[in-house]
């Protein structure tokens, strides 16, 4: 199962399902206020998104399952595998946090919410790219048409969705201590050049979590699974295909 990020839909992982449907039943969805999902019509919080989630999962009745998160994604899977780890076959944490908004960041991102209000996304373009995306994508002459796409997708977003669910995400709390009682095998990945998140986020919940292995992306930013598409797949295909259970349990 695969959960994106904010700004973007399920589409980040098209690369991923491809290589891996022929192994594994590969589901992926949109969160509210996102893609093909509904919007919503009252605040909601992260707790929220986690019980959509966990509904999802049960009403499909694939648990245990694998499950990959990226950013509040990750911030989802995170809260499932301490709270409700008989859904989860392993997780996988990707580009995401276990700790709080910084304060720095959450002044930043008050700021953001209030622009979106008042002017909209268009304007902030350029911000949202480079929070996104690492240099090396948004420089890459071969890839200006991927580029395009992406800033057409996040742009065209709803802007009340976008308010909605960024008070949700940037109200999260710190869950550093609860991942140390988690028993499943647990892969935590991160660009190298994410400008999104704090640099120390991901080695500090692969300390915390028992077990976990860690794999940076080199030269990606927060949307490795789009940036690093190869790189990715290499990386959840190693460590999916390594656990016990033969491959498409």
């Amino acid at each position: 199962v695969f959960s994106h990020s904010y700004l973007v839909d399920s589409h980040q992982f098209d690369a991923q399902i491809e290589a891996l449907a022929d192994r594994y039943r590969v589901i992926a969805f949109d969160h509210r206020d996102h893609g093909r999902s509904s919007r919503a019509t009252a605040p909601y919080d992260l707790d929220d998104l986690v019980d959509d989630t966990v509904g999802f999962i049960e009403q499909l009745g694939i648990a245990p399952c694998h499950f990959i998160g990226l950013s509040t994604g990750g911030f989802v899977g995170m809260r499932i595998a301490f709270r409700r780890p008989e859904l989860f076959r392993s997780v996988t944490l990707m580009d995401t946090d276990a700790g709080a908004e910084r304060a720095l960041a959450k002044t930043k991102n008050k700021g953001l919410l209030l622009a979106l209000r008042l002017v909209g996304l268009g304007p902030l373009m350029g911000q949202a790219m480079k929070a996104m995306f690492g240099p090396q994508f948004l420089k890459d002459a071969d890839r200006r048409e991927e580029a395009a796409f992406w800033r057409r997708r996040i742009r065209d977003n709803d802007p009340a969705a976008l308010v909605r669910f960024g008070n949700a995400i940037f109200a999260r709390s710190d869950v550093l201590e609860e991942l140390r009682g988690v028993d499943l095998p647990c892969l935590v990945v991160a660009g190298a050049k994410d400008r999104a998140l704090p640099k120390d986020a991901a080695p500090a919940m692969a300390a915390a979590i028992p077990g976990a292995r860690l794999e940076f992306i080199a030269d990606a930013g927060h949307l490795c699974t789009i940036e690093k598409p190869d790189e990715v797949t290499a990386v959840l295909s190693s460590f999916l295909d390594g656990l016990t259970d033969a491959p498409g349990s």
